[in-house]
């Protein structure tokens, strides 16, 4: 596997949990080079956002004209946009972009902060559109349309099942001609602080490396629910996760989690990388 060059486009969280920081630690983790386009520069920690701050956005575009014109990109992860001037300058700025896109349309921190408002919100189409994969939580996915609109205006979406309730969390990974879930059992933590980012930056990892959606995703899930077992338990709220694998946990040399995971499989219709 080479060395993929990742750019993540996203917010700074100073207590590293989350945004650009775990962006940063999860493409490194999972053998890639990481690049940034920071678009806004947060106040938070585990307890909640206390202020968001957007970057004007003709600085996030010559930060991200910057990296695609020198280093280039296999892949491009986008989370946090901060104002819907960003949303459009960044859609705008990838149009020529050939790479996959992953979009994590954030808009509430896990500890509840809210990091989109709705005018942002409604400067997500031509992302959505743009992106090779679109990453909702249960209640995004409700601020977006819902599935099948969502699905309708989007190439692909990994629809995260961790705000559902049960004892087996249920991810599924939507296209036009197929679905594929992936299930493993709940791990009950409060530290959750930055698992969206996380998925996503190591999803775009795989992709920038040349794997298949499918493989990228579930070793996206693999390596978010390796990191929430090795969680340090810092902070007062939502913690961060370990997203260096401490508490003796290892990566594989494939950059595998196989013994961590209690994670199934099951395609309901068959997922190829043409329908993608």
């Amino acid at each position: 596997m080479s060395l993929p060059r990742i750019l993540a486009i996203g917010g700074s969280d100073p207590s590293g949990g989350a945004g650009i920081q775990a962006d940063i630690k999860t493409i490194t983790m999972l053998g890639g080079y990481a690049m940034t386009a920071i678009t806004a520069v947060t106040v938070q920690n585990t307890l909640g956002v206390s202020a968001a701050n957007p970057l004007p956005a003709a600085l996030v575009a010559e930060q991200i004209d910057a990296c695609l014109s020198d280093i280039g990109a296999d892949a491009v992860k986008i989370g946090m946009l901060g104002s819907p001037e960003t949303a459009a300058i960044v859609a705008t700025r990838l149009a020529h972009f050939t790479g996959p896109v992953v979009f994590d349309p954030v808009m509430v921190a896990t500890s509840g902060g809210v990091l989109a408002t709705q005018d942002v919100i409604a400067a997500f189409e031509a992302l959505i559109a743009r992106a090779t994969l679109v990453t909702p939580n249960l209640p995004e996915l409700a601020a977006l349309g819902g599935e099948a609109s969502l699905l309708a205006r989007a190439r692909a979406l990994l629809i995260k099942g961790g705000h559902d309730e049960g004892d087996e969390v249920i991810d599924r990974l939507l296209t036009p001609t197929g679905e594929r879930q992936y299930r493993g059992p709940r791990l009950v933590t409060d530290h959750t602080h930055g698992t969206g980012c996380t998925l996503a930056s190591a999803i775009a990892c795989g992709l920038g490396a040349g794997l298949l959606m499918e493989e990228a995703v579930g070793r996206g899930i693999a390596y978010v629910r390796a990191a929430l077992s090795a969680a340090p338990g810092f902070g007062q709220g939502h913690g961060p996760l370990g997203h260096g694998l401490g508490h003796g946990l290892a990566i594989g040399p494939d950059r595998s989690f196989p013994t961590l995971t209690g994670i199934s499989e099951t395609d309901t219709r068959a997922i190829t990388k043409d329908s993608l």
